[in-house]
């Protein structure tokens, strides 16, 4: 008799609404980075655009998230931009382009996808569907279904994500 359950399980999904430019994403950063500390890849962390009207840059943030993802350092670019929320705020997109340059990244690319637009559809995308779901602000969680609300406190959201997170892992009837 063969065992037909795989070897790897796939990776419980965790999607974070989130937008570059919001102070309260900068926050949620510990809690993802225990997340993965905590599930490594077990846990599939992905970065959903929800760029909001009151931050003028955070469409072109989102842009050029994407093409750090396409230039395959995503994250650390997430995570540089978002320490620099407050000069985003005042010096716009030249941080976004500067930023890029500091990581090594092709920073003549960022500035011509922030141009071309080549990366708008992905970001319509993520907003439409955050939007389809109830999300109203960031950082907003999605896992197994329920979505979590960081926007207003982050008190205890890590844990309950584990919570969730550990109950999915565990498989059915766990």
């Amino acid at each position: 008799m063969s065992d037909t359950s795989p070897a790897h399980p796939e990776p419980v999904v965790l999607d974070i609404w989130c937008e570059l430019q919001c102070t309260d994403c900068r926050s949620a950063l510990d809690d993802v980075r225990a997340l993965r500390a905590r599930y490594g890849d077990r846990l599939e962390i992905r970065l959903r655009h929800f760029p909001l009207e009151k931050h003028k840059h955070s469409f072109a943030a989102a842009q050029a998230a994407e093409e750090a993802v396409e230039q395959g350092r995503g994250w650390p670019y997430i995570e540089a931009v978002l320490a620099r929320a407050e000069e985003l705020d005042r010096r716009g997109e030249a941080v976004l382009v500067d930023t890029a340059r500091e990581l090594g990244l092709d920073a003549e690319e960022f500035d011509v996808a922030l141009i071309d637009g080549r990366h708008i559809l992905i970001v319509d995308a993520d907003q439409a569907e955050g939007k389809a779901i109830g999300v109203t602000g960031t950082p907003t969680y999605v896992i197994g279904g329920e979505r979590l609300d960081g926007g207003r406190s982050q008190d205890g959201l890590r844990e309950r994500i584990e919570e969730i997170a550990d109950r999915l892992l565990a498989g059915p009837g766990a």
